[in-house]
């Protein structure tokens, strides 16, 4: 039987540093992980920040290796964003091989799947990989909606030991937070505040301002929630995939070394 690890916290969902010729800057990711430590309390590579869909097999291999190589007991949940069950399945079996904590999982990207199919989906993956699994619920990359009845049923399986919810529907996350055992982390900055009672918050906001987002989650307010807006701002990262903004404000404080 698989043991439920219990993640709460700022998990951040880590960005991709790439060199100028391609490969995964080892130095960079060092750095990230180093700047990020004191506030966090997992790491998350390889999801829709990180751009785990549109990288190459060795860049998704190096990544994963230089974030379990720095994480320094933290734990690290590996992003498996792809679009069919048959591929998460190889990919999160390749992730558990290299000692990952859990993964992390969306639906298949096809749209108006039925709820069955998208239990089904997790059932397989629960099945196949055997590894704890966090649900990533999002539908900007598979255009897909898990209704609260599915997702209570998904979070019964053995292995589901958290739900990023990236919904933007804060009723749904309330009361999917009233109505399920595992973790539920809010993935967008602006509903911080509003949610009630999450487990933590997995931002892409994190990579900038780490403390900030722990802040929220320590001491949650209002006058935090809207510096978080102002940051949000300044950054410009309030679209789906804000990874690219992202590095170039990195970059100026020279924490990683090149924008690609």
């Amino acid at each position: 039987m698989t043991e439920r690890i219990r993640f709460k916290g700022i998990i951040p969902p880590l960005i991709t540093p790439l060199s100028k010729s391609g490969g995964v800057s080892e130095k960079s990711v060092q750095n990230l992980i180093d700047y990020l430590r004191p506030y966090s309390s997992a790491l998350l590579p390889l999801l829709t920040t990180g751009e785990g869909w549109r990288l190459e097999k060795k860049q998704w291999l190096t990544m994963l290796e230089y974030t379990l190589k720095y994480s320094q007991g933290m734990p690290v949940a590996a992003g498996i964003e792809f679009p069919e069950t048959e591929q998460v399945i190889k990919y999160g079996l390749i992730a558990k091989k290299f000692g990952v904590d859990a993964i992390v999982v969306t639906t298949p990207f096809h749209q108006d799947l039925k709820q069955d199919q998208i239990f089904n989906h997790f059932s397989e993956i629960a099945a196949a990989v055997n590894t704890p699994i966090i649900i990533y619920h999002e539908q900007g990359f598979s255009k897909n909606r898990i209704a609260l009845e599915t997702m209570i049923k998904i979070c019964e399986l053995e292995n589901i030991v958290g739900i990023k919810e990236a919904s933007g529907d804060i009723d749904y996350t309330n009361k999917l937070i009233g109505s399920v055992q595992v973790p539920v982390f809010q993935g967008w900055e602006h509903l911080a505040f509003t949610t009630q009672n999450p487990a933590g918050y997995i931002f892409p906001l994190a990579n900038l301002e780490p403390q900030i987002c722990w802040e929220m989650y320590a001491h949650p307010s209002a006058n935090i929630q809207r510096r978080l807006d102002e940051l949000c701002k300044k950054y410009d990262i309030n679209d789906v995939a804000p990874s690219g903004n992202i590095k170039i404000h990195l970059k100026q404080k020279g924490i990683i070394l090149s924008e690609a």
